[in-house]
Formats: structure tokens, sequence, C-alpha cells
């Protein structure tokens, strides 16, 4: 019997793959399956082949000492080897050359770093706008009115009129308006008054105005300019105003 039927003979005996032998002796599969079919080529040399034969025999629990002489009776006994023998291959082995990065590669990786630095500023810097206009400007659907008060907002009677109050307000800057029945609060009018643009609002009973911006609009009450300092109270803070007729109707 052969030296593969052999060791390929233990293996089925002690009920191991050999894939179970790779994994105890560290031999690569196809060097096993070539020992067992008395390749040895693969084995890079009577020594290692020499090893290899040992390892395996141990692994299967077959007694490798036999199997040893056979392979030196078949191919030559064991020789005086150079230290370059054990620790070099006997095969060469070819090194890989190291390329540098091509010049196209590099060119890609910077425009792609270029690409996204000026996407990112571009994105900080719409937010950054963003941010900051969402903050200076109030929304007209906001009922809270101007979030801004650092003092309560005082209250300014204006001369009423017996045919009822025309008021007409014109932005030279843009105003938060809210108008609201002083009978029973409820809700006449509430926007953003964009600058350049006018309203007019003609109420039979008493009314209240809050403005977020006094300092920026014009206001007329029943055809007469109110003074801006009826208006401009407080350096430009926001002001509720009080417009009723001289008799409110029954």
């Amino acid at each position: 019997m052969s030296i593969g039927d052999s060791l390929a003979t233990a293996r089925r005996q002690a009920g191991l793959t050999i894939t179970q032998v790779s994994l105890q002796t560290r031999i690569r599969e196809s060097i096993i399956r070539g020992i067992e079919q008395n390749d040895f080529s693969a084995c890079g040399g009577d020594f290692y082949a020499r090893g290899h034969i040992r390892n395996i025999a141990e692994a299967v629990g077959a007694d490798p000492g036999p199997l040893i002489r056979e392979y030196d009776a078949e191919h030559g006994p064991p020789h005086a080897m150079r230290a370059a023998d054990v620790f070099e291959p006997s095969r060469p082995i070819r090194m890989r050359e190291r390329r540098s990065p091509s010049l196209s590669l590099i060119v890609v990786v910077v425009l792609l770093a270029i690409i996204g630095y000026s996407s990112y500023r571009y994105v900080s810097s719409h937010d950054h706008s963003g941010r900051a206009a969402a903050g200076a400007t109030t929304s007209p659907h906001d009922t809270t009115g101007p979030t801004s008060q650092p003092h309560p907002s005082p209250t300014i009677s204006v001369t009423p009129s017996a045919d009822g109050v025309v008021i007409q307000l014109t932005a030279v800057e843009n105003c938060w308006v809210l108008l609201t029945s002083s009978s029973d609060g409820s809700q006449l009018y509430m926007g953003t008054l964009q600058a350049g643009t006018s309203m007019t609002w003609t109420e039979k009973v008493a009314v209240q105005m809050r403005l977020g911006n006094p300092g920026g609009v014009d206001l007329t009450v029943n055809g007469k300019a109110e003074p801006p300092s009826s208006v401009n109270t407080k350096g430009g803070s926001p002001v509720t105003l009080s417009f009723a007729p001289a008799t409110q109707p029954s």
C-alpha cells in the first residue's frame, strides 16, 4: 500500500475529513489531497514532504516512521540542507511591484474634496441666512404677535368719530398687524403688512390694533394722520392702539 493510500485509509478509519485534518495540522487541504494521491509536488521539497507526512500520520493515528522510510526509499534519503533551504521556499515568491497612485486617481480625489467642501459651505451659508431671516421676520400666522417685548406694550387711545372709525395703514417697513374687536376680542385681521402696501378698515364698533413695528408705518384715522408721538412709542416697541366711534351702536 502506498503512502497516500495508507494515510487516506487511516484518516477514514479515524472518522476525519480532509478539512478536519487540515485544521489540526495547519496544512492546506490541497496539499493533503495531493499526498493521499501520492503527489508530493505541492509540498515544496523533500524536507517539507517528510514533515507533512509525519504531521498527517500523527493526526490520523498512523505510525509516521514506516511511511517516512517508504518515502526515502522512493525519493532517496535526506541530504544535508543549507540554512537557506530551510528558511527559503523551494519556489521563488514573486513580489508584486508596488505602484504609486496614478495621476488621474489623484485628480479625481482632489476634485471630490473640492466639491464636497464647496457644497458644505453653500449649505452652511444658506442655513445660517435662513435662520437669521426667520428670526427677524414674524410669521403672519403667529397668534402670539412679536416675540421680542422687553416691556409691556402701552395702549394709546385715538380720537373717536361719531360715524365710525376709518383706519388706513401704510407700511414703510414690514409690520405685523393684529386687529381685534374690543367687545369680545374676536379677530378681525392678522398678518404682516409688507413695505409699500396699504390697508383700510372701516369699523362701526370699538377695535384694538396691535402693531409689531409701529415706527415702520404711517397711520391715518378718519382721514387724519396720527402724529408719530402717538404711534412710535418706546423706540419702536410693539404697541396696542384703541379706536372707537363716539356713539356705539346699540
